[in-house]
């Protein structure tokens, strides 16, 4: 009888057998790493989802969103999220308007005109700004902005939507000048030496070809930081007031969407009331907006790469 033929593999060969088995693994690994992301996004819009229909068994989705008053901790309850809406947008609005001019000429001027010792010791500097907690922020906003807003209109209130606006665009300036200074850096030297060889200066090369060239990594760090603005939680709480406030006036207190979860999570309303039901309510119509922009963040950043 024949005995069996015994097949022997190569040490190399069974050196890149193991070699794929530890590529598959890892490859395993990385897309677990993804999925976990995936899901608990899912998982975060499934709770919201739920907890919202059982609110709007009770509350109309039409009330929810055409009544002028929130007042889900008064004997007499409304629950329009108008307000709170109001309050989130006029702060962002302002946040906004301070954070992206100053953002985006500190991008420029670290990526174009700073030398390199400059650079890396200013970008650290401004870098820091990000791991100031927020509540330090919110009493900065309360007790040295405010009052210096005050000085200039007497009127103000000690809690406004403008010092608290101002404050949380200083905290977000340096998402700005980081990404957008990212991504001009990333533009390629041939695109400068070019303008420079058509003659161009160099403050027109960094507007009017630096620039352009990174737009699509600029409007990335512009929808990081409106999510930012539109997500602050304890500088709106402690500056902006709590009260609800349909205005867009920037010189009024107002609450918005994060304040009034901080405000009922806190405990004013108990476990399972229609009250404390409206947080996740409230807390869908933040993720909606979230989503809104960073949408049209994705179109705008798509058209301007198809342009250039």
């Amino acid at each position: 009888m024949q005995a069996p033929v015994q097949l022997t593999i190569s040490p190399r060969l069974a050196k890149n057998i193991r070699r794929n088995v530890k590529e598959r693994m890892i490859e395993l690994i990385l897309m677990l790493a993804a999925l976990v992301a995936v899901a608990t996004t899912f998982a975060i819009v499934g709770v919201l989802l739920y907890e919202s229909l059982s609110f709007f068994k009770t509350v109309s989705v039409v009330e929810f969103f055409t009544d002028t008053q929130w007042t889900p901790l008064f004997e007499e309850a409304h629950y329009g999220i108008m307000p709170l809406v109001s309050g989130t947008l006029t702060t962002s609005a302002i946040a906004l308007a301070v954070a992206v001019p100053i953002g985006t000429i500190a991008a420029i001027f670290l990526s174009e005109f700073a030398s390199h010792k400059t650079r890396e010791t200013i970008k650290p500097i401004l870098e820091l700004l990000v791991g100031v907690p927020t509540v330090v922020f919110g009493y900065f906003a309360l007790f040295f902005v405010t009052p210096l807003l005050q000085s200039i209109y007497p009127e103000l209130p000690s809690f406004n939507m403008l010092g608290a606006g101002i404050v949380m665009g200083i905290m977000i300036i340096p998402y700005i000048a980081s990404m957008s200074e990212d991504a001009m850096r990333a533009v390629p030297m041939s695109m400068r030496e070019g303008s420079y060889a058509m003659g161009a200066t160099r403050f027109q090369t960094a507007i009017k070809v630096v620039t352009p060239a990174a737009v699509s990594g600029i409007v990335a760090a512009y929808i990081l930081a409106i999510s930012r603005a539109v997500g602050e939680t304890m500088v709106v709480a402690i500056a902006a007031g709590q009260q609800p406030n349909l205005t867009f006036n920037p010189l009024e207190s107002a609450a918005t969407i994060t304040a009034y979860i901080v405000q009922v999570a806190m405990g004013d309303l108990p476990h399972g009331s229609i009250g404390y039901q409206s947080i996740f309510a409230a807390g869908l119509v933040l993720m909606a907006m979230t989503l809104s922009f960073n949408i049209i963040g994705h179109w705008v950043r798509k058209k301007y790469r198809e342009s250039y």
